[in-house]
């Protein structure tokens, strides 16, 4: 739910000025109603969500795992960590350039971008370097382009124009026609894409945090099957290059990962579950994890500092993961497998309230500040050009109410098949497929390629 905003202007971003504003929305909203306070990874957002968890008992900081993921594929993208310079990713940063220095020649020379739309109906990507994932954004983009783009390096145009750069029109032709290029293009695309697909999944207000602390592991075994693929290799082989990889992996979980992804992880009936330890030999159950447990015991001990209600709590859940008592019930240990956790615990927590109320809270926050992040795109749609004279109080005024309807109108049928089917994705750009061109669609839909082409397929069933 969209409370407020805070007209900023002026303001120097301390970590006590944060920590201040969110102080203030804690209290109304009542800190027994609040189980954590995401922000970014900046400093000062840390340190606010620091002062906030010093303050409070029960309030969690925990960094936003979309802004974590970007993190990581700007360190693997880039060929740079916080060490500075790492030789053996640079080679990801060199096709990246290449494919940007492509990009910008065609479309900065309008002789070339006029050759290239003849033989593509899809665009290049205006994808500003703060957009999640933006380099991987790019290089799929130019996969879709590929085979557009070689018919116009080959075609008598191309060599027949020679009014621009011509070392560049030759750079730009020698890496269209490159295999190797295009193979090392791919090669990036897959073994960043389970990155790449978490950071979707997660980039979302819907309630993930507790799939987080599989969902990262599962993601670091899916880049080494790809990678050790890609190098034929062994699993129990080294490889230098997972080794990198893996290494900015894991230093950025050990930054993000808190106490309450794993109590959250630890109260999922689904991890308990014979079908999913058995999906992989490696799989333990939560409890059985020391790792998960001694920082499920932290979480508990916040949220629970009386020693009575610290023992009470731990007994139910002993229940709960030992399958005794009320949970030894052959229903409830096979539906821990096949029912979403929130079901599952309305139907068997009922013997054990305090782990159930606790496992509601839970099981329901989402791990990302993308909600709040999309307001900013609200924003630009409601103080545009032509409504620039609205006054900040206004401005909060109209988007308090165009989110909270959203937020509404997201229980009706026809949420995602109205109008209304791009609003998550897409933002406010998307009221309606009418009038949305292939050009604005490309510049909308950075990182949707998908619902581009259902514009594109839109336009054409309308014409």
């Amino acid at each position: 739910m969209f409370l407020k905003c805070e007209n900023t202007e002026g303001k120097a971003k301390t970590k006590e000025y944060i920590s201040e504003l969110l102080v203030e929305v804690i209290e109304k909203v009542g800190p027994k109603n609040v189980v954590q306070v995401v922000t970014d990874n900046a400093a000062n957002c840390k340190a606010a969500g620091l002062i906030i968890e010093a303050r409070y008992n029960n309030i969690f900081w925990t960094p936003c795992v979309v802004h974590t993921l970007n993190l990581a594929l700007k360190n693997i993208c880039a060929a740079k960590n916080n060490e500075g310079e790492n030789p053996g990713l640079q080679w990801i940063s060199d096709v990246a350039g290449d494919a940007l220095q492509i990009k910008n020649f065609i479309m900065n020379h309008g002789m070339r971008l006029s050759m290239f739309n003849a033989f593509s109906k899809l665009k290049f990507l205006a994808i500003a370097d703060t957009r999640f994932a933006s380099v991987i954004v790019m290089l799929k983009r130019f996969i879709l382009l590929k085979d557009a783009l070689v018919q116009m390096v080959i075609s008598d145009r191309w060599a027949a124009y020679r009014e621009d750069d011509q070392e560049k029109a030759h750079f730009v032709r020698d890496k269209l026609l490159n295999e190797i290029w295009w193979d090392n293009v791919k090669y990036i695309i897959d073994f960043t894409d389970p990155i790449y697909s978490m950071l979707r999944a997660a980039d979302t207000d819907k309630p993930c945090l507790h799939l987080i602390y599989e969902m990262w592991d599962s993601m670091i075994e899916k880049v080494k099957t790809v990678i050790y693929r890609k190098e034929q290799k062994a699993m129990f082989e080294e490889s230098e290059f997972f080794s990198i990889v893996n290494e900015i992996l894991q230093d950025r979980w050990l930054k993000s990962n808190t106490p309450l992804h794993c109590l959250a992880h630890s109260l999922n009936p689904r991890y308990y579950s014979e079908q999913w330890l058995s999906e992989d030999a490696n799989r333990v159950a939560p409890h059985m994890d020391p790792e998960i447990s001694e920082e499920r015991n932290n979480c508990l001990r916040k949220f629970f500092p009386i020693a009575e209600d610290l023992r009470r709590i731990k007994q139910q859940f002993a229940d709960y993961s030992l399958n005794r008592g009320f949970f030894a019930l052959p229903d409830s240990i096979e539906d821990r497998a096949h029912f979403e956790p929130l079901q599952w615990w309305g139907i068997y927590g009922s013997r054990t309230p305090q782990l159930k109320e606790l496992a509601f809270k839970l099981l329901g926050q989402p791990a990302s500040s993308s909600c709040c992040e999309r307001n900013w795109s609200t924003y630009g749609f409601i103080h545009s050009l032509r409504r620039n004279s609205l006054t900040p109080e206004r401005a909060e005024d109209l988007v308090f109410v165009h989110n909270n309807l959203r937020l509404l109108s997201r229980s009706t049928d026809d949420y995602l098949s109205g109008p209304s089917q791009m609003w998550d994705v897409g933002g406010d750009g998307f009221e309606t497929f009418d009038g949305v061109g292939i050009l604005q669609a490309a510049n909308l839909t950075l990182d949707e390629p998908e619902f581009e082409l259902m514009i594109t397929e839109h336009e054409g069933t309308s014409t």
